[in-house]
């Protein structure tokens, strides 16, 4: 996306919230400076973890302990490669510790600096890209919905609807100036302190700091009106493109061209181009370059295979072509990628648990809140189960 387009202006409420009593934490102090000094050792470069595991509908999957899922991660991105536009199941709360950056999302550019937050649902494709000559540094809180929603309490659902009702016009950067994304921080520092959570004690203490965080954004996000209809419709749009992923992810290495994948979502051409972008920010053809690239990378960076058999492995049949389209997403030569990253990629892949299987999960609709609708009808379903959709109640 072009630096020189304009940032989508936010209309968020800036009201300020009392301070609270911070704690000091052994680590690091959360005092109010003007920086945030967390362990270097704790960093991990941004491309190296969350690449691997974004799967070819774009889905980026975090091995979360089944019994707490939720972790807190310290990330830096430097801009040599960016990860590629990519939404999760999870919900994810980013904190910019250090540097300036662009938060992509969708086909919108928000301006996201140093002390700054950022709120980021299940159903948009998004990225962050570096902006600052020296690399950004971003604590991050993923976390899956059902671990508010497990309780079984009456009010669990309203806990999350800063998560739900993100429109093309959501306001997903609460600026540093709120003070609200320090305390946010806050909690997050403490929620690390307790896991992994091994004891039925500190499960509870990370549900209890997580649903103060989540307090903090209803809070905060109180006077934007939304609707539950929103989340349905965007869902239902990435349904609509699940028989395209899915023939990406078996066959990435055939050739495929836009009305074959207009065909395989049932659309024609000119509205599949348009509707393609409008749900995961890209163009198709650019879409599936940078899908393809970033296969390349991995395998330049974790394989000693020529380059001849990746290219050719990942769809390109034509080794120039194959350079050309590489050096324009990544900013080198696949020869000087393979050179600068190999042993830095190998080893960063290698400190994973384990790489999880692509799949695309599916966890159940989220229920509307209270004010918003009456009721959704949502029946259990598992992580690989669709559940059935219903229409908001009146």
């Amino acid at each position: 996306m072009a630096r020189s387009k304009k940032y989508s202006e936010l209309s968020i409420d800036t009201r300020k919230h009392k301070s609270t009593a911070r704690e000091q934490f052994p680590t690091q102090s959360l005092a109010m400076s003007s920086h945030v000094h967390l362990p270097k050792q704790s960093f991990r470069d941004n491309f190296n973890l969350v690449g691997p595991q974004i799967n070819a509908e774009g889905v980026h999957v975090w091995p979360f302990d089944a019994s707490c899922p939720i972790d807190v991660l310290f990330l830096t991105e430097t801009g040599r490669h960016n990860v590629r536009m990519n939404r999760h199941q999870y919900f994810e709360i980013l904190y910019l510790c250090s540097g300036t950056a662009d938060c992509h999302i969708q086909d919108r550019l928000l301006a996201f600096n140093e002390g700054d937050l950022a709120i980021i649902g299940s159903t948009l494709y998004h990225r962050i890209e570096c902006r600052s000559s020296s690399p950004v540094t971003i604590a991050a809180l993923f976390f899956e919905p059902d671990l508010i929603r497990c309780d079984g309490s009456s009010d669990s659902v309203e806990y999350v609807t800063p998560f739900c009702l993100q429109d093309s016009k959501y306001p997903h950067i609460v600026p540093a100036k709120t003070g609200v994304p320090r305390q946010v921080l806050e909690m997050m520092m403490r929620i690390r302190t307790e896991l992994p959570a091994s004891s039925p004690i500190a499960r509870l203490t990370v549900k209890t700091y997580l649903k103060m965080i989540l307090v903090l954004l209803v809070k905060q996000y109180a006077s934007y009106t939304g609707s539950v209809e929103t989340f349905q419709r965007q869902q239902r749009a990435l349904d609509r493109l699940l028989p395209l992923f899915r023939y990406l992810g078996e066959n990435c290495g055939d050739a495929i061209q836009v009305y074959e994948a207009a065909r395989l979502c049932g659309m024609s051409e000119s509205h599949f181009m348009s509707f393609f972008k409008r749900v995961t920010g890209l163009s198709f053809m650019k879409y599936l370059n940078q899908y393809r690239v970033e296969r390349a990378q991995l395998l330049l960076a974790s394989t000693d295979e020529p380059m001849t058999s990746i290219s050719h492995e990942i769809g390109f049949c034509d080794q120039s072509y194959f350079g050309m389209v590489f050096r324009r997403v990544v900013g080198m030569t696949p020869a000087a990628y393979r050179r600068r990253f190999r042993n830095t990629n190998a080893a960063d892949c290698g400190q994973m648990h384990h790489t999880p299987s692509v799949a695309s999960s599916r966890y159940p609709l989220l229920e509307a809140p209270k004010q918003v609708a009456t009721e959704i009808s949502r029946p259990h379903a598992t992580p690989h189960t669709k559940p059935d959709l219903h229409k908001v109640g009146t």
